[in-house]
């Protein structure tokens, strides 16, 4: 059903604070920090400030990687930031990303160099940054580390399209908006269709090789098709896309996945959440299977 009267957008925006569905409490159209706040700082290198969405779960599951490895320099501490309550827009969240988005990375290890902590913020930069850092999960030839790439940006440029269109218009708006839910599920059936068609020719995005740019994509379309995000899997008819099911029940089947999943999550049964990692041994009594 359309609106009977056709919405006609005023000379100057204003911003209604009462309307904005499921996130209205915190989505304001001007940044920086609204309180005081530090952030805690654990006994590792690495200070990953995050919730188990699907863009902090891109680099939980790549810091599990790291450590399966044996790039025990990865060792991190995980604290929560709890978008619904605004931790986001704390001041020391904001000094380490001011785009007051999750996840953000504090990197310490310097500091016995006398070097200044180096923030990492933007879940793909985050990827890159970790990848180069520990020459893993990134190809050295050129073409490997350029197809790596294409994916990666391409996931960064896609997913607004998957979770602030298709997800906010679908599952958290206030109101269905019947133009809005078929322009984004046709972009985002689109986008499955591009991963189905390459990944039917391909183990991974970027070839043979496990890389970040599975890892950033899978949490958004992997989870899209495992049914995880807005339970929409039969509305988007995600059967239809096989390759991109094998290729995310491959990855869903790999250890550090599945920790890396359990990180920061606040949603779920409650074995499969480790609200905050500080040790391999948080995942004691979780739920891997």
């Amino acid at each position: 059903m359309t609106d009977s009267t056709p919405y006609v957008p005023p000379k100057v925006w204003t911003w209604d604070q009462a309307n904005g569905g499921a996130f209205a409490s915190i989505n304001r159209p001007i940044a920086g920090a609204t309180h005081d706040k530090e952030l805690p700082v654990g006994k590792h290198p690495l200070q990953l400030y995050s919730l188990g969405t699907p863009n902090g779960v891109k680099v939980t599951i790549l810091l599990e990687e790291l450590l399966a490895l044996g790039h025990t320099g990865a060792e991190y501490d995980a604290w929560l930031i709890n978008i619904r309550d605004g931790d986001q827009f704390g001041s020391g969240f904001v000094g380490v990303n001011p785009n007051s988005k999750i996840p953000a990375l504090l990197d310490r290890s310097g500091q016995e160099r006398g070097e200044k902590p180096l923030r990492v913020f933007e879940s793909g930069s985050i990827l890159l940054y970790l990848a180069e850092k520990f020459g893993a999960f990134i190809p050295q030839d050129i073409a490997g580390r350029t197809e790596t790439l294409n994916w990666l940006f391409w996931q960064m440029g896609s997913a607004p399209y998957l979770g602030g269109g298709f997800g906010h218009f679908y599952a958290y708006a206030p109101t269905k908006i019947e133009y809005a839910i078929n322009r984004f599920a046709m972009e985002v059936k689109r986008e499955l269709d591009v991963l189905n068609r390459h990944l039917a020719d391909h183990e991974y995005l970027a070839g043979s090789e496990y890389t970040i740019a599975d890892m950033a994509v899978f949490p958004w379309y992997g989870g899209l098709v495992k049914g995880w995000a807005y339970d929409a899997a039969e509305f988007l008819s995600v059967h239809e896309y096989t390759h991109v099911l094998r290729w995310a029940d491959q990855l869903n089947s790999r250890p550090a996945v599945k920790r890396g999943r359990m990180v920061n999550r606040v949603t779920g049964e409650p074995a499969e959440q480790v609200r905050e990692r500080h040790a391999a041994c948080d995942f004691d009594g979780k739920r891997l299977d």
